[in-house]
């Protein structure tokens, strides 16, 4: 019987072991600023789709709209083009560098709508009323997510939505962090649950990443 019981145990830890990719954790690990280019292969409008992107969250000429971990602002100016000059996207960083980095990005481009915002690992320090906020490639760095979703939840209006946008846990082929740093999407629906957050909708057009759609 103390046998069985053995093997019993051996079965599950292994069965455990073999879901854990699934269900992988945040590891708050941050995107080194040296390794920018990375972020920026001239191929990444055709998979990352911005517009179709901001298409599913609703982002519209006018709107409030943060873009959270904006690293180098890949992202954050095709957001500003989408609002206009009557909108406004506060681009959050936790990395000076970063932060140092979209604004010469932004002078670049001429853009005036765009905020800088230096957040800290669990308090992104968003204005309220915000009409969407995205995370793209972002979520893997977060130390604790459920704390920092709290903090963007209170930053949303009643009618927000909150965009995750990150790479397929099976790899699906093309960019992307190693298989063994990726997380599923049950874990973010997990962590946004508990924070509060109701899910909407996982899109699947992107052919390398998921995007789960949350709202308030």
């Amino acid at each position: 019987m103390r046998f069985m019981r053995a093997l019993l145990t051996i079965a599950l830890a292994g069965a455990t072991a073999a879901a854990a990719p699934a269900q992988r954790q945040t590891h708050g690990r941050l995107f080194p600023p040296e390794q920018l280019v990375l972020l920026e292969s001239p191929d990444r409008e055709e998979w990352q789709q911005p517009q179709a992107v901001m298409d599913a969250l609703g982002i519209f000429d006018g709107a409030k709209v943060a873009d959270l971990g904006a690293g180098g602002g890949w992202f954050t100016i095709r957001m500003a083009h989408r609002v206009g000059p009557n909108g406004v996207v506060y681009a959050e960083d936790v990395q000076h560098q970063m932060i140092e980095a979209i604004g010469r990005r932004v002078q670049r481009e001429g853009l005036t709508n765009v905020r800088t915002v230096l957040g800290t690992p669990d308090n992104p320090k968003l204005d309220p009323g915000l009409h969407a906020v995205l995370m793209v490639d972002t979520y893997t760095q977060l130390a604790d997510p459920v704390t920092l979703l709290r903090h963007v939840r209170a930053s949303l209006a009643p009618d927000g939505r909150l965009g995750v946008v990150d790479f397929k846990p099976d790899g699906s082929g093309g960019p992307g962090p190693a298989l063994d740093e990726r997380v599923a999407p049950d874990v973010v629906i997990r962590d946004a649950t508990a924070a509060g957050f109701t899910f909407r909708s996982h899109e699947t057009f992107l052919r390398y990443q998921y995007l789960l759609i949350f709202s308030r």
